[in-house]
């Protein structure tokens, strides 16, 4: 069966597979109007039967960032209408007078209240009426409402009035999510949240797959990509959107953890620059999974794979603010138009115009000489801003890119040195389309000796997704004191998750072996949040030296089991990558396309253009250097020095320049 991975980007939706002849990939500009036609066009130039597409798909991000999503209503108990609205009460700025207020996702007339309660211990306080039920099934129809959130208190203790809302509303052709379903864990805000975010993308994500489903070849099988790294169903991801949100980086930090270890790199510091933003992600092991997130300034309770996003990519939008000063993103010209260098309308200087510029990029070389540059067009609007910074036009493009490299060095530093973790101790794992150009300044930058940089880097995120495994989280709120939590009672706990578990393994289509990892979230009596640990017969010591890890200290209070947690990996059956001989080597001349000028560090040096398919393990070389493949371009500038690895990865020793 052939396995195709596909990950669409806010440029390109890159494909990649393999054949007898080995790996292959394929770019195709992304359609932003309708993703499915870039996957479709894609897929029919791959052509095969009965292949198996794993997807990551921005759909479910890009309907919650540009707010396009379902008219939906919140339901929950009489008196917390205002619940979202109310939220944590957090501000990014504590003392600033213009507060940005969040763009909510329910307006406050499609939030009602139903007379019913649990109490603290998922008893009924007070019955929910039908006669109520269907007098706000009268007002939602009134409304117009396409998608519904429920969250109840205490719904996760005992969901019998959430599941006949449901029940009632799914009779009537709505949309439903309920919180005990999607994230039955207390902390009413963020399972409300959560599952508004859900009911809120749901419909066009029901939609998008669906018309995927009706389109493919007859034969083959289709499967999503979620945020914690791992794959589930169509049906899955339909009712479960909200998985859906992050699955794009996470695909790019899977491939990048497997590939890293199988060059014996453990320690990763992940960079994935694409055309419009850039992720960064650390590996100390294996890749760090978030219980809680923030969208768009939503919280989002559910298990992604942790990535810092940042404004920053190819397609990043250079302008002039009104202080005068040259300022690069968040705004990105994205696949239509595109960066000016592309021909397709773009005014508007971008980072890949500036790279271009600076000699960086190889017109003839780019996608493989499948895609068109234009340098002519860049002359006028650089010579334009060069006037408007009184400036030469070099160095406005210099600027441009070390703007771009300030922002993503930030990003990498919030997710390193500011949790206590050494970058030298580290390999920059760099990748996407423009990773490669910018890669050796960040590690210099951060003082991290070298930089990984696989073959075929521009399509790592879809070549993560074929190496994914089916991966369903579960989890239950118990809020045990320490002398309550025997391990009896956990054990006891623990087993009814994963009855509920492997239930939903089969319903995936899960046949083979099937991973159990259980975790459990412990905190001191009388803090608000809690630390995640595996469990073992000592968790307890492990949660206490965890917190003495992060916060130099310990308490001498009691303890609580706040949560339970429970992981199922269904292991899937994954393409080798090809291992060679090593050659202890010099650079082949027949590697080398030519030579040409490129600008470093305000001067012009003779730089060989490198054919990477020509390069063999073994080989090594110093710089400056521009290394050409079809999904990327990798620049070595003067002072790194690159080896070709047993399994054609590049590998640059940084020095300190």
């Amino acid at each position: 069966m052939l396995t195709v991975g596909v990950d669409t980007g806010g440029t390109f939706t890159d494909f990649v597979y393999r054949t007898e002849d080995g790996w292959k990939v394929l770019k195709i500009p992304s359609t932003p109007e309708n993703p499915a036609r870039a996957v479709l066009e894609g897929l029919k130039v791959i052509g095969g039967k009965g292949r198996r597409v794993i997807h990551g798909t921005t759909v479910a991000t890009n309907t919650l960032l540009e707010r396009k999503g379902a008219r939906t209503a919140f339901v929950t108990n009489r008196g917390f209408e205002d619940l979202l609205r109310i939220g944590r009460q957090n501000r990014r700025e504590l003392y600033s007078f213009k507060v940005e207020k969040t763009k909510h996702l329910v307006d406050r007339e499609l939030s009602f209240g139903l007379n019913c309660r649990l109490n603290s211990k998922g008893k009924h306080v007070e019955v929910l009426k039908e006669e109520e039920l269907e007098e706000l099934i009268k007002r939602l129809k009134e409304k117009e409402v396409e998608s519904v959130a429920v969250c109840f208190l205490f719904s996760f203790l005992n969901p019998v009035d959430e599941r006949r809302v449901k029940e009632r509303l799914e009779e009537e052709g709505f949309y439903v999510s309920i919180s005990s379903e999607i994230v039955p864990e207390f902390r009413e805000y963020e399972r409300a949240s959560t599952t508004v975010v859900n009911a809120y993308v749901m419909p066009r994500m029901d939609r998008y797959i669906s018309y995927l489903e009706e389109n493919l070849e007859a034969g083959d099988t289709l499967r999503i990509m979620q945020s914690n790294g791992g794959t589930i169903s169509p049906e899955t991801a339909k009712r479960e959107a909200v998985r859906t949100v992050l699955s794009g980086p996470a695909g790019g930090v899977v491939g990048a953890w497997k590939i890293g270890e199988r060059a014996g790199f453990k320690k990763l510091i992940t960079l994935d620059m694409g055309g419009t933003s850039t992720d960064v992600s650390l590996i100390d092991g294996e890749p760090k999974v978030s219980f809680e997130s923030k969208i768009s300034d939503i919280p989002i309770k559910v298990p992604v794979v942790e990535v810092h996003t940042v404004g920053a990519g190819g397609g990043s939008i250079a302008y002039i603010d009104r202080g005068g000063a040259l300022q690069v993103g968040p705004e990105s010209a994205g696949a239509f138009p595109g960066p000016i260098c592309y021909g397709r309308g773009g005014e508007r200087i971008t980072v890949t115009d500036a790279n271009l510029f600076l000699g960086r990029l190889e017109p003839d070389f780019f996608l493989g000489g499948g895609m068109k540059l234009y340098p002519e067009k860049l002359k006028e609007p650089f010579e334009e801003m060069a006037r408007n910074l009184g400036v030469t036009p070099l160095e406005v493009a210099e600027g441009i890119v070390d703007i771009a490299n300030s922002k993503m060095a930030k990003a990498l530093r919030v997710i390193s040195v500011e949790r206590g973790y050494d970058p030298e101790e580290f390999t920059l794992l760099s990748f996407g389309g423009a990773g490669g150009l910018h890669s050796a300044y960040l590690a210099r930058e951060l003082g991290i000796p070298r930089v990984l940089i696989p073959q075929n880097p521009g399509i790592l995120s879809a070549l993560g997704m074929v190496m994914s495994d089916v991966i369903k989280d579960f989890s239950k709120t118990v809020m045990m004191r320490e002398e309550e939590a025997t391990e009896e009672r956990i054990e006891e706990i623990f087993s009814e998750i994963e009855k509920v578990g492997l239930k939903e393994m089969e319903k995936e289509g899960v046949e083979g072996e099937v991973l159990l990892e259980r975790f459990v979230d412990v905190r001191y009596r009388g803090q608000s949040f809690e630390i995640t640990v595996p469990y073992s017969k000592r968790f307890m010591e492990e949660f206490e030296e965890l917190h003495r890890r992060i916060y130099g200290y310990t308490h001498s209070r009691d303890k609580e089991v706040v949560t339970l947690r429970v992981r199922l990996t269904g292991v899937t059956e994954k393409p080798e990558t090809e291992e060679f001989e090593e050659v202890p080597m010099e650079l082949p001349s027949e590697a080398v396309l030519k030579e040409k000028e490129v600008f470093f560090e305000g001067t012009y040096q003779k730089t060989p253009v490198i054919d990477r398919e020509k390069l063999n393990p073994g080989n090594e070389f110093s710089g400056p250097a521009l290394i050409v493949e079809y999904s990327s371009t990798t620049l070595v500038p003067p002072w790194a020095k690159v080896k070709v690895d047993r399994f054609k990865n590049l590998i640059l020793e940084v020095k300190d320049g």
